[in-house]
């Protein structure tokens, strides 16, 4: 039998906005089959991995039965889990380099116009001057920049023009279909919002930038144009961020930090109260 633990005030004040939280994640949960018990044995091990390596005092080992306290997990679960190693997303060798790439592409003068957009690009090109060629071999050498072009037009990332350029396609900013690589990003980009917004909960003054523009009771007419606008705007936030950070790369020395600057827009049309959530508003 299972025993009920009343959890803290403070954890009680967070039923609510966690309820609100985990709402859309389990909805993909159960639409692409991980039951109940699948992620109730995936939280069994996070919590044990969290309470072992975040929470071990200074100075002190790391026992089963502090991480059996903290957790609530039986202490044979914890001696059983213990050790695992923390949950890691190692980056998919062709997500890193794929988006290295684009990444050059969108913020490299050389290969954008006066207004910052990706150029056409030729598949070769004189010595200097801009070319497909130029940009795959500027990023890695380990691939032939034939065997990148066609795996990102087999892909969809890119397209060729009238004049056999490659141009660079919508469906490389955002990666689509429930693939590795959206996936990828789904975790990552999750992972760092939520990460920020804990910090400044948990910590004595807020860290990170967290905000977040919102009106209610709209129609629907101006929800979507709402969205539209937004998307342009953070797509130019996006890119202006791109630029200076890949300029600020060429004297950086290097080292053990990393930096994400992440946008969303979303809008739905909100039930009347008691009702059952609708569907989003399609794009």
């Amino acid at each position: 039998m299972s025993e009920t633990v009343d959890a803290t005030p403070e954890g009680a004040a967070l039923h609510a906005p966690v309820a609100r939280l985990l709402r859309p994640l389990v909805r993909l949960f159960v639409a692409r089959g991980i039951t109940f018990p699948a992620l109730t044995n995936l939280l069994r091990e996070i919590y044990v991995n969290v309470a072992e390596y975040d929470f071990a005092l200074p100075g002190k080992e790391q026992t089963d039965s502090r991480v059996s306290l903290l957790t609530g997990i039986h202490r044979k679960e914890v001696r059983r889990l213990r050790g695992a190693g923390a949950p890691v997303s190692v980056v998919p060798a062709v997500v890193s380099r794929t988006s290295r790439i684009i990444a050059r592409w969108l913020a490299d003068p050389k290969f954008t116009d006066g207004q910052g957009r990706p150029l056409p690009l030729p598949r070769l090109g004189e010595a200097g001057a801009p070319s497909f060629e130029a940009l795959v071999s500027g990023i890695t050498r380990d691939l032939r920049p034939r065997a990148v072009l066609d795996e990102w037009l087999d892909r969809g990332l890119a397209t060729l023009d009238r004049a056999d350029r490659i141009v660079l396609a919508e469906a490389a900013y955002v990666p689509k279909g429930g693939g590795e690589p959206q996936l990828y990003y789904f975790g990552r980009n999750l992972h760092d919002h939520i990460a920020a917004s804990v910090a400044n909960i948990v910590g004595e003054v807020p860290r990170f930038l967290e905000r977040a523009v919102h009106y209610d009771g709209l129609s629907e007419d101006l929800a979507r144009r709402l969205e539209a606008r937004a998307r342009e705007i953070a797509m130019e936030a996006l890119q202006q961020a791109n630029r200076e950070a890949h300029a600020a790369c060429e004297t950086d020395p290097g080292g053990d930090h990393r930096w994400n600057f992440g946008l969303y827009v979303y809008a739905e049309a909100v039930p009347p109260s008691g009702a059952q959530p609708l569907a989003p508003v399609e794009p």
